[in-house]
């Protein structure tokens, strides 16, 4: 039943990161919350489960033409550079982190909530 439950989590977030949006923003807290997985082991599936869907988005988005390959050395070589180096504090600041993400969290839900009222309010949706 467990297993089953981890696969559901992991649809959920592939179903997420297909549409666009980033899937570790379900993921993480379902793995953490509900399947109580410990937090660095949920990071680190959410970041082992992006690579093989950051590159086919960045397969389609090539294919389409919507990427410019001559500047992705200048953006891909910083990135990778800055998160090598904040992944090593990221470790130290591990507690602090975890709030500021479940902050971040219910702001994204409040936001979410205020924007439908207002939406519902106005009958647009």
């Amino acid at each position: 039943m467990k297993l089953l439950l981890y696969a559901l989590a992991g649809v959920c977030g592939g179903v997420l990161a297909g549409m666009g949006m980033g899937g570790g923003t379900l993921t993480i807290p379902i793995l953490v919350l509900l399947l109580s997985v410990d937090q660095l082991t949920a990071q680190f599936v959410n970041l082992i489960a992006f690579l093989p869907t950051g590159a086919a988005a960045l397969g389609m988005h090539l294919k389409n033409k919507l990427v410019e390959p001559a500047a992705l050395p200048y953006i891909l070589i910083p990135a990778l550079a800055a998160t090598a180096a904040t992944s090593f504090f990221a470790q130290s600041a591990a507690e602090w982190l975890g709030k500021l993400y479940g902050g971040f969290l219910v702001l994204i839900a409040l936001f979410g909530l205020a924007g439908g009222v207002v939406r519902g309010a106005r009958g647009e949706g």
